[in-house]
C-alpha cells in the first residue's frame, strides 16, 4: 500500500498566519494599555482614599487636620505616617531638626508606595529623596500663609471650620512629579522658580515669559514626600488642571499651581474621604471654589 506524503504549510501560508497573528497582537495592545491605565487610576484613587482616611484618624486624635507645612518644613505626610502603616519610618524622623538637615538624610530616601501614583512612569526625581505624586490643597490664594484651604503653612483646620462642606472641599490631589530637568521642556514636569520676594506682587501671567526664555527653570516638583513647601507637598488652586501656563514657585513659600496629569483628568481627594476623577473641562471658578473651605460658593452638583 502506497502512503501519500503529508503536506506541510507552504511559505505563503505561514506568512499569512504570521500576518494574522501580528494583526491580532496589534489590536490587543491598545486594550491591554487601557486595562493597565484603568488599574493604575484605581490604585491611585485607593492611595488617595487611604491618605484621606489617615487624615480623619489624625483629626480624631488631634482635633484638626495635619498642617500642609510647618516651621521645620515637614509635610502633612510626615504626620500621617503612623496612620498609613509607616510608624517605623515615623520614628526615624528627627522632628527637632529641619527636613533639610543631615539628621534626616537617611529617612528622606525612604520610598513609600502609598505616596506614589503607578500611572506616573517617573518613580523618583532624585535618588536622595523618596518622591510623591500627591499634594495637599492650601487653598485658592498664592501664599501658603493664612490661605483659605485645608493644609497650608502651620494650619490646624478643624472639620467644623469647613463651612462649605467636606464633600465640597478638596483635601488632596494627584499630580506628576518633576523629571529633574532644568530646561523648559514640559510644563507638566518643569516649573518656574522665582525668589520669595516675588510672591507679594505675583501676577497671573508670572512665569510665562521665563518658561519661553528658558529662565529660572526647576524640575524637582514633588521630589520629597517629607517636604511640605510649595510644589513639594502642597499646591494652590491658582492654575487650571494641565494649564498651558507653567506653575510658579516663589521660594517654596507659595505661588501659582494646578494639578498635572498624563490624561485630561486627575484623581482628587475630598475632605469627606471621597475621591473624584476631575476633568480638565471644569470651569476655573468651580475649581477655585472647591479649593476653599469657607468661601460660601454655590458648587454644581455634577462638578
Amino acid at each position: 500500500m502506497v502512503r501519500s506524503a503529508r503536506r506541510g504549510f507552504t511559505l505563503f501560508q505561514l506568512l499569512v498566519v504570521l500576518a494574522l497573528l501580528l494583526i491580532l497582537f496589534a489590536l490587543l495592545l491598545p486594550a491591554v494599555a487601557k486595562v493597565r491605565a484603568a488599574a493604575a487610576r484605581m490604585q491611585s484613587a485607593n492611595n488617595l482614599k487611604q491618605i484621606g482616611l489617615a487624615c480623619h484618624i489624625y483629626h480624631d486624635a488631634n482635633n484638626f487636620f495635619p498642617p500642609g507645612n510647618n516651621d521645620k518644613n515637614f509635610s502633612a505626610f510626615v504626620h500621617l505616617l503612623p496612620y498609613v502603616e509607616q510608624d517605623a519610618v515615623y520614628k526615624l524622623v528627627d522632628q527637632q531638626k529641619s527636613v533639610d538637615e543631615k539628621e534626616n538624610a537617611a529617612v528622606r530616601k525612604t520610598v513609600i508606595k502609598t505616596f506614589l501614583n503607578p500611572f506616573d512612569p517617573i518613580m523618583n526625581v532624585t535618588p536622595d529623596f523618596g518622591a510623591t505624586n500627591y499634594v495637599f490643597s492650601a487653598g485658592s490664594k498664592p501664599a501658603l500663609v493664612d490661605n483659605d484651604g485645608i493644609a497650608f503653612q502651620d494650619s490646624k483646620i478643624k472639620i467644623t471650620e469647613i463651612a462649605d462642606g467636606t464633600s465640597n472641599t478638596i483635601l488632596t490631589g494627584e499630580t506628576l512629579k518633576g523629571d529633574g530637568g532644568v530646561k523648559a521642556m514640559d510644563v507638566k514636569r518643569q516649573y518656574v522658580l522665582l525668589k520669595k520676594e516675588t510672591l507679594k506682587d505675583l501676577k497671573d501671567d508670572a512665569g510665562v515669559q521665563d518658561f519661553k526664555d528658558n529662565k529660572n527653570i526647576a524640575g524637582d516638583r514633588c521630589a520629597s514626600w517629607m517636604d511640605g513647601r510649595f510644589l513639594q507637598g502642597t499646591f494652590t488652586g491658582t492654575r487650571d488642571l494641565n494649564d498651558a501656563r507653567p506653575d510658579v514657585s516663589c521660594g517654596g513659600l507659595g505661588g501659582l499651581s494646578g494639578l498635572r496629569g498624563l490624561m485630561d483628568a486627575v484623581n482628587v481627594g475630598f475632605c469627606d474621604g471621597s475621591v473624584h476623577y476631575i476633568n480638565k473641562k471644569m470651569k476655573p471658578e468651580v475649581w477655585k471654589a472647591l479649593c476653599t473651605r469657607n468661601g460660601g460658593e454655590v458648587i454644581p452638583i455634577d462638578f
